[in-house]
């Protein structure tokens, strides 16, 4: 689904008091079946997943597996889907301020005519709703969020001048002032420096050390034994989940990606070893 401009990247809403109910999961997903309208067949079918608030995720799967719809499903930013899905005790909607989305970089339009700042302002939308005018501690927030991802000296910027990094940073930054609970993050380390890749991972660890609960989609393998401790591999259900080193095996690797590890493997040393090899 191609976003027409960047302020559908985000659900936006009057302010919400729906609180979250002591001891339910941060993220629960029970049956999930969805089918994109005119197709024959689901894109994803039977997830069943709990998370815990605090935990950093990775979403592992080939190119068409459901990640990025299933990131949008839990954002409500796609048609309902059969089964349910419910956020800190609530309904997937009831509370929007409550979940943060961060998209690929492709379906956002830089070309929309906002600055930096205006930006990173969308992010207390959720709290404020549209008609509102910002208050001192939403632009505190976004002062925050800035200097969090050092792109305070681009504020005044506009969105279409920045480079890639600097893009994903702001993105990065919106959802931060938004103060979310479940940080939702599609493909957000694509083409970026090295750089802006520790910057972020160093501010998701920040995140879940503050019991806020992070899922990351992601085709890298390599990153998910030293910044994830839990990765779910999708391929239209879930074909593993649970602790990184528990299933990031041989097995695992050839059902998500048909790719048949051994110890003589020669043709991908990389993927071998990644499975233990």
């Amino acid at each position: 689904m191609a976003l027409n401009n960047i302020q559908t990247t985000i659900n936006y809403g009057h302010a919400c008091s729906t609180p979250a109910v002591p001891g339910e999961p941060a993220l629960a997903i029970d049956n999930l079946r969805y089918r994109y309208p005119g197709a024959l067949h689901p894109v994803l079918e039977g997830i069943c997943l709990e998370v815990q608030p605090g935990e950093k995720i990775a979403l592992v799967g080939p190119n068409g597996a459901g990640k990025s719809t299933l990131i949008k499903l839990i954002a409500g930013l796609v048609a309902p889907p059969t089964g349910s899905i419910t956020i800190y005790g609530n309904p997937a909607g009831a509370c929007h301020h409550r979940v943060a989305y961060v998209p690929q970089r492709s379906d956002v339009d830089w070309r929309f005519p906002v600055s930096v700042r205006q930006v990173v302002m969308m992010g207390r939308y959720a709290h404020l709703g549209w008609l509102k005018r910002p208050r001192p501690e939403d632009h505190t927030a976004v002062t925050r969020a800035l200097a969090a991802m050092q792109i305070t000296p681009l504020a005044d910027r506009q969105i279409g001048e920045l480079s890639g990094g600097q893009q994903q940073r702001v993105m990065l930054a919106r959802s931060l002032a938004q103060d979310a609970d479940l940080f939702l993050l599609d493909e957000p380390l694509n083409n970026l420096d090295m750089p802006t890749q520790e910057l972020i991972f160093h501010v998701l660890e920040q995140l879940a050390q503050a019991s806020k609960t992070v899922l990351v989609s992601t085709h890298d393998l390599g990153i998910l034994p030293i910044h994830f401790s839990r990765a779910i591999f999708l391929d239209g259900h879930v074909i593993a989940d649970g602790p990184v080193g528990s299933v990031l095996t041989a097995e695992t690797l050839a059902r998500a990606y048909g790719v048949h590890l051994c110890t003589e493997d020669t043709v991908n040393p990389t993927l071998a070893a990644l499975a233990g090899k």
